[in-house]
């Protein structure tokens, strides 16, 4: 191999956000009609990504009256001394809420988007995932649909962590000098006749 080939490329760094979505009646609309799905498509990190309804003013959009016309915007921006790329998200919609990971933001606001991120709207769930690159000038996009709600995966999740056995019971919603007692336990002595 010459040098050339083994030479890595700005094209091989990449930054790319992997946007997964998922809408409870996606199987019998369009919503996605719009969107490049399974394909990455590369963005100018100083122009802001926009999501909504409006394919004009938006670099995606939605096939949903129920969306707004500009629903949230990706900021990338990077830190001084780091190769990383980071995102903000910011909430574009006057009448919407939107949620980052529990955390709700108002019209304009905006906030640091973690590497792993659960955005909802509406009753859209996106989740984001930041895959690291080195290169300064663009980034990448990937849209994928979901097949089951990514809250319920993270909630089904969260249900399979080990739970240690202390052998004591919780006791919430009894008074307080029953749950001083500690765990309780039933006599299994059989009494015949």
């Amino acid at each position: 191999m010459n040098e050339a080939q083994t030479m890595e490329t700005e094209e091989d760094l990449l930054t790319c956000l992997r946007i997964e979505l998922y809408h409870p009646q996606q199987s019998c609309r369009g919503l996605y009609g719009l969107l490049p799905l399974g394909t990455r498509r590369r963005l100018a990190a100083d122009d802001t990504l926009r999501l909504g309804r409006d394919a004009q003013t938006c670099t995606f959009a939605l096939v949903d009256p129920r969306v707004s016309r500009k629903q949230l915007a990706l900021h990338a921006y990077r830190v001084p001394h780091s190769p990383d790329m980071l995102f903000t998200v910011q909430n574009l919609s006057q009448r919407g809420r939107l949620s980052v990971n529990s955390s709700a933001l108002g019209y304009l606001e905006k906030m640091e988007l973690p590497d792993k991120a659960l955005v909802r709207f509406g009753e859209y769930e996106m989740l984001i995932t930041r895959e690291s690159g080195e290169a300064k000038a663009t980034f990448e996009v990937q849209f994928e649909v979901l097949a089951v709600s990514p809250s319920r995966e993270t909630s089904m999740c969260e249900l399979k962590t080990p739970v240690v056995d202390t052998g004591a019971r919780v006791l919430n919603d009894f008074p307080a000098e029953f749950t001083a007692l500690g765990p309780l336990e039933r006599d299994q002595t059989v009494v015949t006749s």
